[in-house]
């Protein structure tokens, strides 16, 4: 009854508003309302600026708001990791992590409100600080984008844009809200923007709640709940001269963590409680699954942000000027004895700026310059302890030029990069925690790519880039119990740089019945970075019985690609099949540490999109899109002390019917109903985290299943 009760609120009361409203982008994401884009006709940003993606020799890909609403989602990761060639790691419902081709982490860098979002990455258990209902598209690099984005985007960069500005002299707002079935998810958000003698102004609030989600393996999970909310404002001037946007957002998660800790007899779920005085263990209720509160253990995690966006005209080129704020607080609450005592807690400050110039058209060439980098201060405020205090400053300088020669399309540039690190000495009753170091750590970086339009229809592209990823600071100073993993992980002071040469190829063809994309790489990685178990404990430490792994480096190499192949008989029905592949091993190593982990498992997505006629003259854009998801087997896993098993395949379908309503001749509202894993089938991920959770005696089955079965409804309502 009291999911029901949500729903009916959640459909009575206006309370989210997603109004078209706060983007200096829109001159970047050119997107067709059609489903069916035209690739000709998608403008990305790529990394040397503003391009068609026919133009680009990077593979790039586009999702845009219409197939985000055709989705099931908790989060803005998971609305798009069914994309070609992008996964995610996942910890339970809230977090997820992205991953392009098969690489993740701090090897893949996440740009928001046009900054870098920093909030502890190297973590296993640490999503993204973003509210999903403020982005109006996704842009997806895949390949080292170093030159543009400087250290850490070795495998990618998922770019997240936000809604337009408005026109001169429009208002809007927007009501918005969601239920789903599953984890009796419900969320809202109120948004309200305009534009009033070119003074841009908007604001949002958005909250979603979820209880823990089931599967008919395990049930309700315990501590897969999890409690979000975001609030963000925009304040802009547009002149003659320019534009000036000022952005502040505050995002806040709560999310309980799933230990998978199980009744030896029953296989039902145990939480910790406290009886006379002593820590103990009984078996959770049905209060303790079904609560939109948390449990223990659970996270806290507050993100601030202030991004100053600025753009001067001058004369034929223009100068932009990017300079941002985020401070980033993340606990983590884990003892019964003192459940309002954060045990390890994290303060993160960073200092982003990006300074570029677009100079004027030079005999068709067109250049950008610029530096770039951020500056950051991260402090232990609990009592635990995993990485050191340290201070980081890292700036780059680079250049970038593309030009076109007829149908030819030449684009590359240069990029030098230098990070210093240095991490603060800990004592800790008497004995060194942490010891003192500095590093620094320089990359010179670059690409250079062709694409080539042979035919309207037909276009071929090839890149080489090299990527840059200075070290961590987890992997160069950790020491200590890293609960989320259950390892007690010690860092490497000496470790150096990652570099990556990748090459791609690729090509497509479009016409009125056909698409098909085919995007193949080769990346080669010297001194990746990854963590060993020990054969013996270091003496002088206490692990609390959780094994000992060390980060060392080796060599990489990673190959596949991705195919695409979309038919669309009649202008109101698309048929899309698409196939991801990655190989991911690192060379010289024996068997069981030959491939690297967190490796996707081949996958197979065919969507059927239909467009209907409506037979009502009140619903409009009437369609429905039936989806098939089919992961294969994963048999190329980190065997080495049982840090991976195989996956089995699994296929799970999906379904949603859209449509606006249309009331006295205006857009009244758009609804989307939802159908995920229709036929309830138990698996899991090869990227799940929760995989390799305890064994449930009841049934054998070791670790934790992804969401079973899942229905859901989305309602959008234009208020101005």
């Amino acid at each position: 009854m009291k999911n029901i009760y949500l729903f009916l609120i959640s459909m009575a009361i206006p309370l989210s508003i997603s109004a078209q409203s706060v983007s200096t982008t829109s001159r970047d994401i050119d997107e067709e309302e059609d489903t069916c884009i035209v690739i000709s006709e998608v403008v990305v940003t790529g990394l040397t600026g503003s391009a068609k993606m026919k133009d680009t020799p990077m593979p790039i890909m586009v999702v845009g708001q219409r197939d985000m609403q055709n989705r099931a989602f908790s989060n803005i990761i998971d609305a798009v990791a069914s994309q070609p060639g992008v996964s995610q790691v996942t910890t339970g419902g809230g977090i997820s992590k992205p991953v392009i081709r098969g690489l993740g982490y701090n090897r893949v860098v996440v740009v928001n409100d046009n900054v870098r979002q920093e909030g502890q990455q190297w973590g296993d258990e640490h999503g993204v600080e973003v509210d999903a209902a403020g982005v109006s598209s996704v842009e997806i690099l895949k390949g080292p984008a170093s030159l543009r984005y400087g250290s850490d985007a070795l495998a990618g960069v998922m770019i997240l844009h936000p809604q337009r500005l408005l026109t001169p002299g429009s208002i809007a707002a927007n009501v918005s809200t969601e239920y789903q079935t599953n984890a009796g998810l419900f969320d809202y958000s109120l948004n309200m923007a305009g534009n009033h003698g070119g003074i841009d102004w908007g604001w949002r609030y958005s909250e979603k709640l979820a209880h823990a989600y089931k599967n008919k393996y395990d049930g309700y999970v315990l501590g897969s709940q999890f409690h979000e909310r975001a609030l963000s404002g925009l304040l802009g001037l547009r002149r003659s001269w320019g534009s000036s946007i000022l952005r502040l957002s505050y995002y806040n998660l709560v999310p309980g963590l799933v230990e998978g800790e199980r009744d030896e007899d029953t296989g039902e779920f145990v939480k910790p409680v406290l009886v006379d005085g002593e820590e103990d263990e009984v078996v959770a209720t049905r209060h303790d699954l079904k609560t939109y509160g948390h449990g223990m253990p659970y996270q806290r995690i507050n993100h601030y942000k202030a991004v100053s966006d600025n753009t001067f005209y001058l004369g034929d080129g223009s100068l932009r000027a990017i300079v941002a704020y985020q401070n980033n607080r993340r606990q983590e609450f884990e003892e019964i004895e003192s459940p309002n005592e954060s045990g390890l807690e994290l303060m993160l400050h960073t200092v982003n700026y990006d300074v570029h110039y677009n100079l004027p058209t030079i005999s068709g060439w067109q250049i950008v310059g610029g530096v770039g980098g951020m500056y950051q201060r991260s402090l232990n405020r609990g009592e635990e302890y995993l990485i050191p205090d340290y201070n980081l400053f890292d700036a780059g300088v680079f250049a970038t030029a593309g030009r076109s020669f007829g149908p030819m399309h030449l684009s590359g540039g240069l990029r030098f990069d230098n990070r210093h690190i240095n991490s603060h000495q800990l004592i800790e009753e008497g004995e060194e925690r942490f010891t003192q170091f500095s590093r620094d750590f320089s990359g010179l970086t670059g690409s250079v790519g062709l694409a080539y339009n042979v035919t309207p229809q037909i276009n071929l592209r090839a890149n080489l880039a090299r990527g840059f990823r200075a070290p961590n600071i987890s992997e160069l100073g950790s020491n200590g119990v890293h609960e989320g993993t259950l390892r007690y992980e010690m860092g490497n002071s000496q470790l150096k740089p990652e570099f990556s040469t990748q090459i791609d190829f690729g090509g497509d063809y479009s016409s009125d019945f056909l698409k098909v994309q085919l995007s193949l790489f080769a990346n080669f990685i010297s001194n990746y970075i990854f963590s060993h178990r020990l054969s013996e404990i270091p003496e002088g430490i206490d692990t609390e019985g959780n094994a000992v792994y060390q980060y060392a480096s080796g060599d990489a190499r990673l190959m596949g690609g991705e195919v695409l192949v979309e038919i669309h008989p009649w202008r109101s029905i698309h048929f899309e099949n698409t196939f991801s592949y990655v190989d991911a091993v690192q060379r010289h190593q024996p068997k069981d540490s030959r491939y690297l982990p967190f490796t996707p498992a081949p996958r197979w997505t065919s969507n059927l999109h239909v467009d209907l006629n409506s037979p009502v003259k009140w619903m409009r854009n009437l369609c429905v899109v039936a989806e098939m998801q089919c992961n294969l087997r994963q048999n190329h896993f980190y065997a080495a002390d049982d840090t991976e098993t195989a996956t089995p395949s699994y296929t799970i379908f999906s379904l949603s019917l859209s449509s606006d309503i249309h009331v006295g001749g205006r857009h009244a509202a758009t609804v989307t109903f939802l159908a995920d894993n229709i036929f309830d089938r138990a698996y899991q991920n090869h990227l799940s985290r929760l995989k390799y959770g305890a064994i449930n005696n009841r049934t054998g089955r070791m670790g934790v299943f992804n969401q079973g079965r899942n229905f859901g409804v989305k309602i959008s309502v234009p208020i101005l």
